[in-house]
């Protein structure tokens, strides 16, 4: 058993360099405290200016190699401008967390606000996807996309073009993974369910706005969990760090879920 590498060394990101998207506030940002903690050099992505900054000192008073990115995910020359500035210096390891979900009626969406969920959710993965890979053809690399289980199993109503965006990430997740393992790339994707949100007092006060479609699609919801609890953003964050990890070596395609169990009802 000597010559079996150690628990730490499997673990440890020393000596990479990881860029996490939508990193300045709830999954993103933990994951980007668990890839500190774990060695890895950072640069943090995200459109929030103020809390992409707040999260960059926080990490910097760790004694964490970081640098932060304003950008636009949805505006494709704005991502060609970010992988361009990287000047060389591109990540080992990919994470596409960054998305949004409004909520808006099938029969009532536009195609002005259905155009930027999938920009911003799904091409934006995409391009971000082709450009890691293309630069690092000769080298190799860890991506790790950010699902939904809405993607394979929608649950909440007004989110029908969020449930899409997030299944097209889930099946390119799978169309990379095996086009590039034998290239050095290791695709996978995680899953979360209900992930209790970093402002948890912003949904207490639309509930006491007289907002009670929210109270009860969340006990709908909870009613649904085998575990009866909401998610952290942490625990989605310590499977992102197994994927980044040695301690995933031979899994390639995988669609993981952090979901306390909903997927199995």
């Amino acid at each position: 058993m000597k010559s079996l590498p150690s628990l730490h060394e499997l673990i440890s990101l020393k000596g990479k360099h990881a860029l996490i998207t939508g990193s300045a506030a709830g999954i993103g940002k933990a994951i980007a405290h668990r890839f500190a903690e774990a060695g890895a050099t950072l640069s943090l992505v995200d459109i929030d200016g103020d809390n992409l900054t707040r999260t960059e000192h926080e990490l910097a008073e760790s004694g964490t190699d970081v640098r932060s990115h304003v950008v636009d995910l949805s505006d494709k020359s704005a991502i060609d401008r970010l992988w361009a500035n990287l000047g060389g210096n591109e990540p080992d390891i990919l994470v596409n967390n960054a998305g949004i979900y409004p909520f808006k009626h099938f029969l009532d969406m536009g195609e002005p606000l259905y155009r930027q969920v999938m920009k911003a959710n799904q091409d934006s993965v995409y391009w971000m996807c082709q450009l890691m890979i293309g630069k690092r053809m000769q080298l190799g690399g860890v991506i790790i996309n950010i699902g939904s289980t809405d993607g394979i199993q929608p649950f909440k109503e007004e989110l029908s073009h969020y449930s899409m965006s997030k299944a097209g990430v889930i099946a390119l997740t799978k169309t990379l993974a095996k086009e590039y393992a034998n290239h050095g790339f290791r695709v996978n994707a995680i899953v979360p369910g209900a992930i209790r949100p970093p402002d948890a007092k912003a949904t207490s006060k639309q509930i006491l706005k007289g907002k009670f479609g929210v109270l009860k699609t969340g006990l709908e919801y909870m009613h649904r969990l085998p575990v009866g609890r909401l998610g952290r953003s942490d625990e989605v964050a310590r499977m992102a760090l197994v994927l980044a990890s040695d301690l995933s070596g031979y899994v390639y395609g995988a669609v993981i879920p952090v979901d306390g169990g909903f997927l199995s009802g």
